[in-house]
């Protein structure tokens, strides 16, 4: 199947979903074909948005837009009401929803909420340890000097309001997270901890671990893949070397360890047997993350090919093993993500970060469309 043709079929899904959600937004499925709804509960709503945006992006259509500012909308709401704010993943919620506005539409209301944004994300620096908390409030004993892999995809919100306000403050706190993720989270195997953990008052280092993974020492796919494309986003706003060449180490770590049919199971350490969760989502996010690491580097770069190579077998495996195809009864566009297989959540279903970045990455491979995570 070609690219043209799977949006298409994707976004005859996502206009059927349109009417489905109404106000709500999808999270999960459970076993079956229909998405769990949720209203502000969550760290994913603005995936959906980012889908509506992409989607009318390509295709012009009216009613994605209207449903793309409808779903703004709805997360200004959440953001006046001050709900379920209390985590690092605003970027995750804004820069989708409320940047994407700015972005395709030059509306200055969502430029100015996704700055508003920003600046509840920068509640999350902790000065003292020099990094954003992830989870948990200012002091809290398990998760005070505590960092994950997810939050380098929130970061370029921080980049950007550095460029849109001339604030330096909101990139050189996100350039010293990057930093400490770098040095902490990425193993010498290239290999990563979904976690690290550090002293609330020194700073100093304690141990790396897992949330999400199989054990502690082995390497969730999913943050593999955050890690990819988060530092190959770091090497486009602060050009660093070390930046790009993280990506890079972190990239030929997840090809090289794929299965045959080049679409990860949920952790690269789990035994490979039948029945072992996929994560078709890390796969999406891979995708994604390598192919902007493409576009750093250079003509006649030794790795160029063999990354290409395995873009195209992995969006092959997708389309030809896992998407809907514009399925009529089926909600989601990409089988067998995994959420939490560790904590028994949606560990084989549909999950709407995973039909995001599968959208994205279509969108990039057919137009060049990056999604929103850095002004264009």
């Amino acid at each position: 199947m070609d690219w043209q043709t799977a949006i298409e079929r994707a976004l005859n899904t996502v206009r059927l979903d349109i009417k489905r959600f109404g106000n709500s937004f999808p999270l999960v499925s459970e076993g079956g074909g229909s998405y769990i709804l949720t209203n502000h509960s969550s760290w994913t709503e603005g995936f959906w948005s980012g889908m509506l945006w992409l989607g009318y992006e390509y295709s012009k259509d009216a009613e994605l837009h209207a449903a793309a500012v409808r779903s703004v909308s709805s997360l200004k709401a959440r953001m006046e009401a001050g709900q379920d704010l209390d985590h690092h993943d605003i970027g995750f919620l804004y820069s989708l929803s409320a940047k994407a506005g700015w972005i395709v539409d030059r509306d200055e209301d969502s430029r100015v909420l996704a700055l508003q944004a920003a600046d509840v994300l920068m509640k999350r620096w902790r000065s003292a340890p020099q990094l954003f908390q992830a989870w948990g409030p200012e002091g809290d004993a398990d998760n005070g000097g505590r960092i994950i892999i997810d939050c380098l995809l929130n970061l370029p919100l921080l980049y950007w309001a550095t460029e849109q306000t001339g604030d330096a403050r909101y990139a050189e706190c996100a350039r010293i997270h990057a930093e400490k993720s770098r040095r902490f989270l990425v193993r010498g195997d290239d290999s990563s901890f979904h976690t690290f953990y550090f002293d609330q008052t020194t700073g100093d280092s304690l141990r790396g671990g897992t949330h999400q993974g199989f054990r502690d020492g082995s390497t969730w796919t999913r943050g593999q893949a955050w890690g990819i494309y988060g530092f190959a986003l770091a090497y486009r706003y602060f050009k660093d070397p070390a930046y790009l060449e993280t990506s890079r180490r972190l990239a030929r770590y997840f090809v090289e360890h794929l299965p045959e049919d080049h679409v990860a199971y949920w952790d690269f350490d789990a035994p490979q047997v039948p029945g072992t969760p996929r994560d078709s989502s890390a796969s999406a996010i891979a995708v994604c993350g390598i192919l902007e690491l493409l576009e750093h580097l250079p003509e006649g770069d030794a790795d160029r090919e063999f990354f290409s190579r395995s873009v195209e077998l992995t969006m092959d495996s997708l389309l030809s093993s896992y998407f809907t195809a514009g399925s009529e009864t089926e909600e989601g566009l990409m089988r067998h993500g995994s959420y939490s297989v560790r904590g028994n959540s949606a560990p084989d279903d549909f999950v709407i970060w995973g039909d995001y970045f599968f959208l994205e990455a279509l969108l990039r491979l057919q137009q060049g469309i990056p999604g929103y995570w850095y002004e264009r």
